[in-house]
């Protein structure tokens, strides 16, 4: 019993990984340049140049070829101004993957809108455009579709389900920083792209996040909307106010604060590097498991022409690991390595922060109640199957992916010998 680490054994490889954030040397100075002058946020006096929060803004729409970016204090928040910008609210309704972080369901909540959770593909786990055809109703105004782990979702036919039904399509890219479909980054495919740089994410601030769109009148809705309605001066001068009382929309105080802006134009620069460190990695990994018997990489759509790696994923079949489901075989590579090994996301409906009944402000919302008793088999075959392991592991040293796959080939000799945990895990990530 004590051949496994979490049975008190030794561990395969004990060590370290690679840490994440990350510092560099352009952040650090980013940082610095800040602290040394009068303005930490858009709300401040303007500088003789361009502060950091527009800085970053410019460079992000850049690296994501579209044409407007505005900056946001997390992800949740892009999120919020994306829905309010596209006019939806009371009595609408939005749908929403099954598998995700509980701000795809509780952004729609906070507009007074109805989430309609629909179930995802358990092979890529990103949402089911058939579940998504067969959810629209009269009611339905968009549809927000997560590309995730490492996976994008089917954008030619959720575009083109939008286009025939004249739905919003919101693409939240918090986990695919990067990433390409038919060689085009993701974010600039829907009419908003909501990003997240919370501190887990590809790109980081520990706390931050975008909102990207190609429509001028919606960058200029959310510019306001994000900014207590205040729009942006035309012709900003020195020691003056950027933000002009002559907004068309009330708003609220989603701003990035020019020290997050400062970290991220740092970080934007290690980006593509560290995605394809990361994309190497992941190959090589992907190869190593082809000879462990049941143990299937997750597959891209023939579509991503770029994939970007948050969290590496790989599907488990139960019957080749004495029976047990991913949150257990997790657990048990995580003692054997120390690398950050998880389960994947519970199902939406039954996600531990998805408690519609704890706020007054929802009842509102007729049938809400209703949402947390939703079966989805997609999702739940997810939850029990796919294992993943965080991108920060991906930064290691190439032969270090053998010792992950050694690993897995442990786990599963002995998994005859492991202990199911009596309740499931809080997946925080």
């Amino acid at each position: 019993m004590a051949e496994l680490a979490i049975n008190g054994g030794a561990p395969l490889r004990p060590g370290r990984w690679p840490s994440w954030p990350q510092q560099t040397s352009a952040t650090v100075d980013n940082v610095l340049t800040v602290l040394s002058n009068s303005r930490w946020a858009v709300s401040g006096p303007r500088l003789d140049h361009p502060g950091f929060e527009e800085r970053f803004a410019d460079e992000f729409a850049r690296f994501l070829d579209v044409e407007h970016c505005v900056p946001t204090a997390n992800g949740t928040s892009s999120l919020l101004i994306a829905l309010e910008a596209l006019g939806i609210g009371a009595g609408d309704e939005v749908i929403v993957p099954g598998l995700t972080w509980v701000a795809s369901a509780s952004t729609v909540m906070a507009v007074n809108a109805f989430p309609v959770i629909v179930d995802v593909d358990p092979q890529t786990m990103c949402i089911d455009p058939e579940a998504v055809r067969a959810a629209i109703g009269p009611r339905t105004r968009a549809v927000s579709v997560v590309h995730l782990y490492s996976s994008v979702s089917d954008l030619d036919a959720l575009r083109d389900l939008c286009r025939r039904h004249g739905l919003a399509l919101i693409e939240d890219c918090a986990q695919a920083h990067g990433a390409e479909w038919n060689g085009r980054k993701v974010g600039g495919w829907g009419d908003v792209g909501a990003f997240s740089m919370q501190q887990v994410k590809l790109l980081t601030a520990g706390e931050g996040g975008s909102a990207v769109t190609r429509d001028r009148e919606l960058y200029r809705r959310m510019y306001q909307l994000r900014s207590d309605g205040r729009s942006r001066v035309a012709a900003p001068r020195p020691n003056e106010m950027e933000l002009s009382m002559t907004g068309e929309v009330m708003g609220s105080n989603y701003c990035m604060s020019e020290l997050a802006a400062a970290v991220l134009s740092g970080q934007l620069r290690e980006l593509p590097a560290q995605n394809t460190h990361r994309a190497a990695n992941a190959r090589a990994l992907d190869a190593l498991l082809e000879g462990i018997p049941g143990v299937t990489p997750v597959a891209a759509l023939p579509q991503v022409t770029r994939r970007t790696y948050y969290y590496y994923a790989f599907r488990i079949d139960p019957e080749a690991f004495a029976g047990h489901c991913a949150e257990t075989v997790a657990a048990a590579l995580q003692a054997e390595t120390s690398a950050p090994f998880q389960p994947v996301y519970p199902p939406l409906p039954r996600h531990p922060l998805l408690r519609p009944a704890t706020k007054r402000r929802y009842d509102a919302i007729p049938g809400i109640e209703k949402i947390t008793e939703q079966m989805l088999p997609g999702a739940e075959t997810a939850y029990r199957e796919q294992v993943t392991l965080h991108h920060s592991a991906l930064l290691a040293e190439p032969e270090r992916m053998g010792e992950l796959a050694e690993a897995i080939a442990k786990v599963q000799r002995h998994a005859g010998d492991l202990t199911a945990p009596s309740t499931a895990s809080d997946n925080p990530l």
